[in-house]
Order: structure tokens, then C-alpha cells, then sequence
């Protein structure tokens, strides 16, 4: 099995016995949980387009490691053509879903790790990049959803992992065995984690020689003994609780965040691919996150898509449509929201092939791409608010529309042109509100934010890779102050 169907997808989460609290409370049957389910909806997403025709050249590759179709999503990058694929796919699923699908965390650990042990083995003799290539086979053959966890407690920030008052604040070896390592830690906002088959952890930052024990990558099934999952929080979650479906806003589909704790959980050493070798950590950091930022030129501008249809309709329904402003802002939406999606595709083209064999985009353009995008959502979520009006705050819920006494009046005031039913607005107010302010916000509004990275990371990597003085010394030669050697003509 190459390809997997949404419903052998959902037949695995059903199998799968894992320790997931939510709200005080153990949850059994999670996957047919009505707040964890939308999430779900999600992630089989991937899996129901790959096996479309009409998707297939973006939702599916031909794997460098069997020869065989695979879903885009365990695919090694092969060419920069593969880079821009990847960015039209997730811009696809955000369109479809509204939504994260989450899957796109996995994809980036990846081709990040696979190209960070080959290195690593050229440099040390060790065998790491051999076990990736046999773990990756196993994903590609059996379709697997993989989440990649980078994200640590990291606890007082001020100091790195092997100055914490408490070690456990990154997650760390806490013994070596001859069949393995056993580790203990915590990985926070860890996207679509319970959604997933496996688990794939790196480490969180440059680390120091001192710093080995935290020099952990690794990967292991979901329902490993030791690991606990407790279910995040978001905006409206308890709205899925209600019974109806109009004040969710986005009826089908929905992100999920995770905190992930590795209770002393035992590693085998066949799924370890690095191991004390500080001086590569910052590598791979360095290039999981710059495939991640690059991933947010397609995953939030599909999601941007949909806000901006939604705003379009919202205007439409209460008539205001035609309104020159109205327009204009919409413009705007528009403009930002292909701005990032140009990011993308362009550090996507100006990608180059690793030693390892797989392709990396470049990581300047990946991280002016993600610093782009912790702004222009805000706008264009800023500007739907606008169009939408306050009533997409203020409105009352759906018991109060459908209350046998008051409904009949609620609907009355709630009306905009007479050729719109009432219903059509108050859902499309509600995907306003799901988008900018509810559940789905966490993954638009504050994953555009902090997601692959703070703001303030995007910076620091571009002061690393801008060359300053190169620019300064063309504007010296161009005003005379150094000579110019191109001039060579009389």
C-alpha cells in the first residue's frame, strides 16, 4: 500500500490505544470526538485528494527510495519544480479545509533530517543517514502522517537547555542502553500530533559541546508506553459540544494543538538519527525551520483564500458589494494574501540540491516569506472584520434562531437583502468569527505568528544571510569611491 484512503486513515486512529486527556478527563475513543474530529477531518484530507485525478501531479511524487507513487507528504524534494508543488498542494488543502491540515510539520522534519544525517555520517562515520532511509521507506510504504516536534517547555528563557534549573525543560537522553536510549521532556503546540502515526522529534536550537544529552533525533509510533498527550485549548472549542453546526463556523473541519510528554519513553536504536553531535544541531534547526517558513506561503494563503471569499460574500449578502471601498478592500486582501504566496513560490525556485541528493529552498526567501507572513494575515483578517460588520460578534446563537417563541424575531432582525436567507448570513458571519477569532484563528492568525518560529527568528536569520557589505560596496562603486572594473569601454 503506497497510497492510503481517508477511511483506512480514520480505521488506524481507531486502533491506535494512546494516554490523551482533554479537560481534566482521559479520552478513549478520540477519534470520532466531537472537538477532536474536525482536525481529523483535516488531516484525511491529504489522503482523499492523493487518490484524485484531478490532483495527482501536486498530491502525489515518484519516491527517490522505491520508485513507486507516494503521497506528496512523504516525499523527499527532488527538484525545485518538487519545492513549487509543495506550495501549490498546501495551498490547495487550505482552500479545501479552511484550516492547518497539519501534515505539513512532518514533511519538513523530513527531507530536514534526511539531509542533516547524510552530513552528519560523511563528517563522523556514523550510520544515521542509512537507518533515515529505511525509517522513511516504512513511512512512504505504509502513508503515514508523521508530526515533527521541535518545540520545547524551554522553561526560563534566559538560559539554554544545559543551564535550566530543571534538564526536563528540553527534552533530553536520561540513559543510553545497548538496545537504546531512553528520553524525558515535553514538546509543546505540536500540530495535529494525536492525528498522526509517528512521531518525529529534533532538537530545539544550536546546542553547545557540553549540551549531547539534548542532541536527541528520533522517531517512534504514537502509542509508545511513556508518552502522554493532553489536548490544547482553542477560542469556541466547546461549541462543537452544542449539537448544531452553524455557530462552529467552519462546518466540517478544524486545527489541533498538543502538548506532548515523553515520560522516560525508551527509543530503539534503529529509530535514532542523531545522537550527541551538537555541532549539527543548528543545522538541522536551520533547515527544518526554513522548510517550514516556506510551507506558510501556501498553507495560509489557502486558508487566506477562503477569508477572502468569505468577506466577498459577507459584503454581497448585506449589499454592500458594490461599494467602491468595499472593492478596494478587497483588492487589498487579494494583494497581500498573493504577495505571500509569491514568498513561497520563489524561495521554492531559487532552491538547490544538497549534498544528501534532496533539494532546500532558499533560506533567505523562506524567511522573508514567514516574516511576511506574521503581518499580512492580520490585515487581511482586519479587513474581513471590517466588511463583516459587529454583527459577527454580537449575534445570537443558533438556539436563539431556532427558539420557538423568540427565533421568529431573531431571524427578523438578522435579515440583510431580501433574496439572502437569514441562515446563509449567520453561517457566513460565523466562518468570519471561526477564522479571525475562533478555532480556526490558531491556525491562521496565531500559528501565522509563532508558528516555525517568532518574528524575531525570521530576523535573526536574515541578518545572518543578507550580505550587507556586498550591497555596500555596489553603492561605492557606482558613486566612485571604489573603481568600477565592469567599466571597461572608451
Amino acid at each position: 500500500m503506497a497510497l492510503k484512503t481517508p477511511q483506512e486513515y480514520l480505521d488506524d486512529l481507531r486502533k491506535m490505544k494512546i494516554d490523551l486527556y482533554m479537560f481534566g478527563e482521559k479520552v478513549e475513543n478520540y477519534a470520532d470526538h466531537p472537538i477532536i474530529r474536525p482536525s481529523i477531518n483535516a488531516m484525511a484530507m491529504t489522503y482523499k485528494l492523493a487518490l484524485d485525478p484531478e490532483y495527482e501531479d501536486i498530491m502525489t511524487a515518484t519516491s527517490n527510495l522505491t520508485g513507486e507513487k507516494v503521497n506528496r507528504f512523504t516525499h523527499l524534494h527532488q527538484s525545485t519544480e518538487d519545492l513549487v508543488k509543495k506550495v501549490k498542494m498546501q495551498r490547495l488543502l487550505g482552500q479545501k479545509t479552511g484550516c492547518c491540515f497539519q501534515r505539513c510539520v512532518g514533511m519538513d522534519a523530513f527531507n530536514a533530517v534526511f539531509n542533516t544525517t547524510f552530513e552528519i555520517d560523511e563528517a563522523k562515520g556514523t550510520k544515521y543517514h542509512e537507518r533515515f532511509i529505511n525509517y522513511m521507506k516504512y513511512v512512504q510504504e505504509k502513508d503515514l502522517a508523521v508530526d515533527g516536534c521541535m518545540t520545547d517547555a524551554r522553561g526560563d528563557r534566559s538560559k539554554g537547555p544545559g543551564q535550566q534549573p530543571d534538564p526536563d525543560s528540553y527534552l533530553h537522553v536520561v540513559e543510553r542502553r545497548e538496545d537504546g536510549v531512553v528520553v524525558r521532556g515535553c514538546k509543546l503546540h505540536q500540530t495535529g500530533m494525536i492525528n498522526s502515526h509517528e512521531i518525529l522529534v529534533m532538537p530545539n536550537n544550536t546546542l553547545k559541546e557540553d549540551e549531547k544529552e539534548w542532541a536527541i533525533c528520533f522517531a517512534i509510533p504514537l502509542d509508545t508506553p511513556g508518552m502522554i498527550y493532553v489536548y490544547g485549548r482553542q477560542s469556541c472549542d466547546t461549541r462543537k459540544l452544542e449539537g448544531g453546526d452553524i455557530d462552529i463556523g467552519n462546518k466540517y473541519f478544524g486545527g489541533q494543538e498538543v502538548m506532548t510528554i515523553f515520560n522516560d519513553v525508551f527509543v530503539p536504536w534503529e529509530r535514532v538519527f542523531m545522537d550527541g553531535e551538537t555541532e549539527f544541531s543548528g543545522m538541522l534547526v536551520e533547515r527544518f525551520a526554513g522548510y517550514h517558513r516556506q510551507s506558510y506561503g501556501g498553507c495560509k494563503v489557502g486558508v487566506g483564500d477562503t477569508l477572502i471569499g468569505a468577506a466577498k460574500a459577507i459584503a454581497d449578502y448585506q449589499g454592500a458589494g458594490k461599494a467602491s471601498h468595499v472593492k478596494d478592500k478587497i483588492i487589498e486582501m487579494c494583494h497581500l494574501n498573493e504577495t505571500l504566496y509569491s514568498c513561497g513560490i520563489a524561495c521554492s525556485a531559487e532552491g538547490r540540491k544538497t549534498a544528501a541528493g534532496n533539494y532546500l529552498i532558499d533560506l533567505l526567501l523562506a524567511n522573508i516569506c514567514k516574516q511576511n507572513v506574521t503581518r499580512f494575515p492580520y490585515e487581511i483578517a482586519r479587513l474581513a472584520q471590517d466588511l463583516a460588520g459587529g454583527y459577527f460578534v454580537t449575534m445570537p446563537s443558533e438556539q436563539d434562531f431556532n427558539h420557538p417563541e423568540i427565533g421568529p424575531l431573531v431571524k427578523k432582525y438578522s435579515a440583510s437583502r431580501a433574496e439572502v436567507p437569514v441562515e446563509n448570513r449567520q453561517r457566513m458571519l460565523r466562518l468570519i468569527e471561526n477564522l479571525t477569532l475562533g478555532c480556526a484563528a490558531v491556525g491562521y492568525l496565531t500559528e501565522s505568528m509563532h508558528g516555525a518560529g517568532s518574528p524575531q527568528a525570521q530576523r535573526i536569520m536574515i541578518t545572518r544571510l543578507v550580505d550587507l557589505e556586498h550591497r555596500k560596496q555596489l553603492a561605492e562603486t557606482l558613486c566612485g569611491i571604489r573603481e568600477n572594473p565592469d567599466i571597461d569601454w572608451k
